[in-house]
C-alpha cells in the first residue's frame, strides 16, 4: 500500500439550534469505529479556507452561510483505516441561510462522488463522548453559553 505523506487543509462548520450542532456521520471499519465530523471538506489549492467552508456547504447544503467565523484552526494527526493521516482543520460557526434545513432531519447530501446523512445531535450527547467527534479538540470551551 502506498504511503500518501500530506498535511491537507479542511474547513468545517459549526451549524447550531437549541443544543444541537450539525454532524455527518462516520465509520473506520478499521478500527470498527463509528465517529461524527462537523460538515466541510478539503481546502482546494489557492482557496482561502473561508471561500472553501462557503464553496463545501454550498455543494453539500446548497445553502450559503451568515456570520461565518472562524473559531479554531487545530492541527489533527490521526490513524483512518489503517493510515497515517495528518490534517489542518480550520473550524468555522456560521448559520445556514436556507432555514429549512434547522427543521430537516436527517438532511441527505449527495456530492458528486458520495452520498450521506446529516443529522442534528445534541450537543451534550457529543461532549459525553458517547460516539466521539473529530477533529478531536475540547468543544465543551466552544459550546459554553454565552453570557
Amino acid at each position: 500500500m502506498e504511503m500518501r505523506n500530506e498535511i491537507k487543509l479542511k474547513a468545517m462548520c459549526i451549524f447550531q439550534k437549541g443544543g444541537q450542532v450539525l454532524v455527518s456521520k462516520g465509520l473506520d471499519k478499521v478500527k470498527n469505529e463509528t465517529f461524527y465530523r462537523f460538515l466541510g471538506g478539503h481546502i482546494d489549492f489557492f482557496e482561502t479556507a473561508e471561500d472553501g467552508i462557503r464553496r463545501e456547504i454550498k455543494e453539500e447544503l446548497g445553502s450559503e452561510i451568515e456570520n461565518l467565523k472562524l473559531l479554531e484552526m487545530i492541527e489533527n494527526l490521526f490513524i483512518y483505516k489503517g493510515e497515517k493521516c495528518h490534517e489542518v482543520d480550520f473550524i468555522f460557526s456560521g448559520n445556514l441561510v436556507r432555514k429549512e434545513l434547522y427543521e430537516q432531519n436527517p438532511i441527505h447530501v449527495v456530492e458528486d462522488t458520495y452520498e450521506f446523512d446529516a443529522h442534528w445531535v445534541s450537543i451534550k450527547d457529543l461532549i459525553s463522548s458517547r460516539i466521539p467527534l473529530y477533529p478531536k479538540f475540547n468543544y465543551q470551551e466552544l459550546f459554553k453559553p454565552k453570557s
